[in-house]
């Protein structure tokens, strides 16, 4: 069914604490964004999107363009129903996020070996390597193992993961990895004593209301979920997580396999900007919530899970009006999140680039999507600011 952008507004506002009141120019205000999101449709960089823009306590846009899928006739997107394959953004919303819940509760030392939790991992450069290096991505592990070729089931595909040893030396260069965040997830079991998917429901999702964010979407739910998958006959699957290494781990592990909706992104990220109390409700202390919106050290590229822009580059998905205070994430099938603490705003983005027919070409494209968007998002911000005589 198709709900008009002012009831999924109005929507968003229930869901999410609270909905800036439109003024005359509110379709201007945003006109810049929506033209950014249906070019990518009309280059074919992905078929559909969900866009979902806030603060702290309000949502000021949430909408659904194209369809979920190429297919004449297929659903139009709902920020508030429409399920979507989230692939990275698993390491910060739920990996990253349980490890915080543990910190804040003494459980879990960012500065400990690895080892200390799995013993397997230890000889070598792996007995340097500490939890915290595996949240900034500092271990020197390679980047990616093609665990589902290598290995016939899960528990050879983890024991793979504890064989790596770290490339180049730890603590040194922040060198972008699943593996981290593959091992992370097996850190987080062995102190939680539950596997990851029951963890994050009890330490995250369930905590801050996310019903809308799961590892394994139910056969019920298949219908409202957007394809993120292509079969080699270009037939497109939906509810199946992309990342074959995650499907090899049983469809939940540290770096890939959750789904979820806009407006779920939303409300996780507001409880970010709310410093650990959404709505008045204590998830995490504020100081464990700051210690992990901080950058790491020595590269000062990343925070413990989450990632910042690249100065050395003229452009970013951060887009060019970025400030240093935005932290994010971006996954594979065309999904990102981010928030900036400084400004209170936070943008979620979600699409299902990994169906599109241009294949790997979209990588680029939808850089340049998220871009415009983000620039978009921080002038209708301040658009809505200036309308509604308000200080932001």
């Amino acid at each position: 069914m198709k709900v008009t952008s002012m009831k999924l507004l109005m929507f968003a506002g229930l869901m999410a604490g609270g909905l800036a009141a439109p003024g005359t120019a509110s379709a201007q205000i945003w006109a810049e964004l929506e033209r950014e999101v249906e070019r990518g449709i009309r280059a074919r960089t992905f078929p559909g999107a969900v866009v979902v823009v806030g603060r702290r306590d309000t949502i000021l846009h949430a909408r659904g363009y194209g369809r979920v899928s190429w297919a004449t006739g297929a659903a139009i997107p709902s920020p508030d129903s429409t399920l979507w394959d989230l692939a990275s953004l698993t390491k910060v919303v739920a990996t990253a996020s349980v490890a915080m819940r543990f910190t804040d509760r003494g459980v879990l030392d960012l500065d400990a070996p690895v080892a200390r939790y799995l013993s397997s991992f230890s000889g070598g450069r792996r007995d340097q390597v500490t939890v915290r290096m595996l949240l900034d991505h500092t271990s020197g592990l390679r980047p990616w193992a093609p665990l589902f070729r290598e290995h016939r089931t899960r528990e050879g595909a983890i024991a793979g993961v504890l064989a790596e040893a770290p490339r180049v030396t730890p603590g040194v260069a922040s060198l972008y990895s699943d593996l981290n965040a593959i091992l992370l997830g097996l850190v987080l079991e062995r102190v939680g004593g539950a596997p990851l998917h029951l963890l994050a429901i009890t330490e995250v999702f369930a905590p801050l209301g996310l019903s809308d964010l799961m590892f394994e979407v139910p056969s019920g739910d298949r219908a409202r979920t957007a394809p993120s998958r292509l079969l080699a006959d270009r037939t497109v699957v939906a509810g199946l997580v992309n990342d074959d290494n995650a499907r090899r781990l049983g469809g939940a592990a540290g770096h890939a396999g959750l789904f979820g909706s806009g407006l779920a992104l939303a409300r996780f990220a507001q409880a970010w900007l709310a410093e650990g109390a959404p709505r008045g409700a204590r998830w995490v202390s504020d100081s464990t919530i700051r210690r992990f919106l901080t950058r790491s050290t020595p590269t000062g590229r990343r925070t413990p899970g989450w990632d910042t822009p690249d100065t050395t580059r003229p452009n970013t998905s951060y887009g060019a009006l970025r400030t240093p205070t935005v932290v994010g994430h971006t996954g594979w099938t065309g999904t990102s999140l981010w928030l900036d603490p400084k400004a209170d705003l936070f943008v979620v983005l979600l699409t299902n680039r990994s169906i599109s027919p241009r294949g790997n070409r979209t990588l680029d494209d939808i850089l340049l999507v998220r871009a415009a968007v983000s620039d978009a998002a921080r002038r209708a911000m301040a658009a809505v600011c200036a309308e509604q005589s308000v200080g932001c």
